[in-house]
């Protein structure tokens, strides 16, 4: 652990010992999106050949489906960061079209996902492409609307049961205020395709079976994203801090977490649990990530979270700026009474 901590005041060092891996390697990135779009569309058919004999045949290949949106999902975000290939125009081609596969604007979100590796764990530049996150003394000033709003938003029932619908499904649909026009044209044009996708899918299966295979891969896939995402930065030990004391990579090393998934899931998710290697540097394509990790003692070095132990992000609610650490609303009423807050 000391190890990392010594890195970190060495930060060209750091990055300059995995810029080695920041290359793609164009046979890789082919293979991995071919064996991964190729069988997503199989089981994507071969459930709706199930779906007439049998439900319950139908949902374990709906289960394995939106496992592998997941993983194109990770592919889309690849080409955000414009690491998945060297050519920045086939980064924009693949990640338009694995960006309708999965119903995200590739402009839109790659923007928004800009901001948040410039801004992740800064107090003082939070709001765009993170969650939603208050600390104490916020919360403690804020109206009774604002916590009863908050309270909702962060609570499991809504973030992971309705989120996928309200992320996935609308508010990607709709261009956010100041885009540019590439941006809202290329949202327009993902909402055009995906409705032409879909009628024509309709008319091929039917919109019941049409509605029941791609709504349950999205909702499925849409809550592992979300859950993912939740954990890469709602964990303790964490990383937050104001402008003027914000550093990047101890944002990336303490505030983004290393995710210790068995290997099938590791493998869905294309490496994405090396989420501090991926924010020391953007710019490593997902299946380098695990040899960044290997061959850098810093990043070896980090403490990992197990799939048991992320339960434990379920807890968190506001961020305590005085301890550094996330609380439960319960304790942050309790510390906020100490501290004359409330």
């Amino acid at each position: 652990m000391e190890m990392w901590k010594r890195e970190m005041h060495e930060p060209t060092s750091l990055k300059l010992a995995v810029r080695p891996f920041e290359t793609p390697h164009a046979g890789r990135s082919l293979w991995q999106l071919t064996s991964t779009i190729i069988p997503f569309l199989v089981l994507w058919w071969s459930a709706h050949v199930l779906l007439s004999v049998s439900f319950w045949l139908t949902l374990p290949v709906l289960v394995i489906a939106a496992g592998f949106l997941v993983r194109i999902f990770v592919i889309f975000h690849d080409c955000c960061h414009g690491s998945f290939w060297r050519q920045r125009r086939w980064n924009q081609v693949v990640g338009v079209v694995t960006g309708i596969l999965t119903w995200f604007p590739y402009a839109q979100w790659r923007r928004e996902h800009a901001i948040h590796h410039a801004s992740n764990g800064n107090l003082s530049r939070r709001g765009t492409g993170d969650i939603w996150t208050l600390t104490v003394r916020e919360y403690c000033a804020a109206s009774r609307w604002r916590r009863l709003l908050y309270r909702l938003y962060r609570h499991p029932l809504v973030m992971f049961g309705l989120g996928p619908v309200l992320v996935v499904v609308i508010q990607y649909r709709w261009n956010q205020k100041g885009a540019r026009a590439s941006e809202r044209w290329n949202t327009y044009a993902t909402n055009a395709a995906l409705a032409v996708i879909s009628a024509a899918l309709c008319w091929l299966c039917g919109w019941q079976h049409f509605l029941l295979i791609e709504g349950t891969i999205l909702y499925l896939a849409g809550m592992a994203g979300i859950w993912l995402f939740y954990v890469q930065h709602q964990f303790d030990p964490s990383y937050f801090a104001s402008e003027t004391e914000w550093d990047h990579v101890r944002a990336a090393l303490e505030g983004s977490s290393f995710y210790r998934l068995p290997r099938v899931l590791q493998w869905f998710t294309a490496n994405i649990g090396y989420h501090h290697v991926h924010h020391l540097s953007s710019r490593i394509p997902n299946y380098y990530l695990e040899r960044a990790w290997v061959n850098t003692p810093a990043l070896a070095a980090v403490p990992g979270m197990s799939l048991r132990e992320s339960l434990r992000c379920l807890r968190h609610r506001l961020w305590d700026e005085e301890n550094r650490c996330f609380v439960g609303f319960r304790d942050a009423r309790l510390r906020a009474t100490r501290a004359g807050l409330l």
